[in-house]
């Protein structure tokens, strides 16, 4: 497919559909839960943190397996993605055709995984790739709005296919497993289809401690830093909220829990927004500088933290509108680290430089997922989220320190 406008609509498809199979076993986890209670299984209160945490430690290792052979940079990336989307579409579809068992399921989202770590930096590398220096950041806005739409589906593919018929109805969630799964393998599909842009460059020499590169400059180390901020906040609030509004909506009614179908739509739909906040980012980023966009949206999302647990337990309208500003605002700045490191990288490793950036991110979010129950049974749904804001406090902190380097006159044309 020639031309730019078409090829990036073609990688975001592919990142879009690819990406549902990133929180598809997050989205199942409740109707395993109560299939496996019904069949007498006992899977434990920690199995839905293990099936989101194992394809968060899969990502980490196919992201430092990747980063370590510089495999980004120094084959066809569109061979690469359509691979690894194979790979992931067969390992989560395993999870629904074999028997319902916990280290069956967690092993299977964690080839997961580490398959996604060959899909979505490969993809924003791709995007990239056609970016003008006017426009980088909506260019890599676009695959970001892809993983969040693609991480929202399956919450949506339950709301919908009557996988919650009441508050004792089991979903069908071998059904989302299934759609996740078909839609990657159309990702690899499509995704040969496209062409590498202009600004692809050709990898350098293979050195292996290229990788290190990104901590060895101050530029990109300092990006860094503001992305494990953010990246401390984003999967834990991903990955809980639905509980969160679940709760809220029950404590609300006096009620122990309420239909899985009105927190699956709920969750969807705050997930999905911030493919908006994504996309509006990077128009803004690139016209108003990096450093202030990605400051103003941890601001933002740091507050709503602080916000949630004031909003518990309120008239669902309140929570509700609180994360939706939330998922907005949540994801609005995680395209700019990755636009700002691709700025300020050696020509050639922009692939490698953002998988490294991508493996460190993801390595955090494995504490931050893990801890939150025991935050919550602890100190409430309140003092768990009040604890996140720490990652954005941490990464405004960073992000201003870049901006008063000479070195953000490369971010943003300029624009800082």
């Amino acid at each position: 497919m020639t031309g730019k406008t078409a090829n990036i609509a073609l990688i975001t498809l592919a990142q879009v559909l690819a990406l549902c199979l990133w929180f598809s076993g997050t989205a199942a986890g409740p109707g395993m839960l109560r299939e496996a209670q019904a069949l007498g299984l006992g899977l434990g209160p920690g199995f839905q943190a293990w099936l989101t945490g194992a394809v968060q430690a899969g990502f980490v290792l196919g992201t430092l397996l990747s980063a370590s052979l510089a495999l980004p940079d120094r084959t066809d990336p569109r061979r690469l993605f359509a691979a690894c989307a194979l790979l992931g579409a067969l390992a989560n579809a395993a999870i629904a055709l074999l028997p319902l068992e916990a280290w069956t399921a967690i092993a299977a989202r964690f080839v997961t995984g580490l398959a996604l770590a060959g899909v979505y930096p490969v993809g924003m590398k791709l995007a990239i790739g056609w970016a003008d220096k006017g426009d980088a950041g909506l260019l890599v806005g676009l695959p970001v709005g892809g993983l969040t739409l693609g991480s929202a589906s399956p919450h949506l593919a339950l709301a919908l296919t009557g996988a919650a018929g009441g508050p004792d109805a089991a979903p069908d969630w071998r059904l989302a497993l299934g759609a996740a799964s078909l839609a990657a393998l159309l990702a690899a599909a499509l995704i040969g289809r496209t062409r590498l842009g202009p600004r692809h460059a050709p990898a350098p020499p293979f050195r292996p401690g290229a990788a290190l590169q990104l901590w060895r400059n101050r530029g990109t180390r300092l990006a860094t830093l503001g992305y494990l901020g953010h990246m401390w906040e984003l999967y834990a609030m991903w990955a809980w909220v639905g509980l969160y509004l679940s709760a809220s909506f029950a404590t609300w009614r006096g009620v122990e829990r309420v239909e899985a179908g009105e927190a699956s739509l709920a969750t969807f739909t705050v997930i999905a927004v911030g493919a908006l906040g994504s996309i509006g980012a990077g128009l803004l980023a690139d016209r108003w500088g990096r450093v202030r966009t990605t400051v103003t949206a941890m601001a933002v999302s740091g507050i709503c933290c602080l916000l949630a647990g004031p909003a518990f337990g309120l008239h669902p309208l309140l929570p509700i509108a609180l994360c939706l500003v939330w998922g907005v605002a949540v994801v609005a700045d995680s395209a700019q680290f990755s636009a700002s490191v691709a700025e300020l990288s050696e020509p050639g490793l922009t692939g490698t430089m953002l998988t490294v950036q991508n493996c460190l991110g993801f390595a955090l979010t494995l504490v931050t997922i893990h801890l939150m129950p025991s935050l919550v049974a602890w100190s409430g749904w309140g003092g768990a989220f009040a604890l996140l804001a720490v990652g954005p406090l941490l990464g405004c902190l960073a992000m201003l320190r870049l901006g008063r380097s000479p070195l953000a006159a490369r971010l943003a044309g300029g624009r800082g």
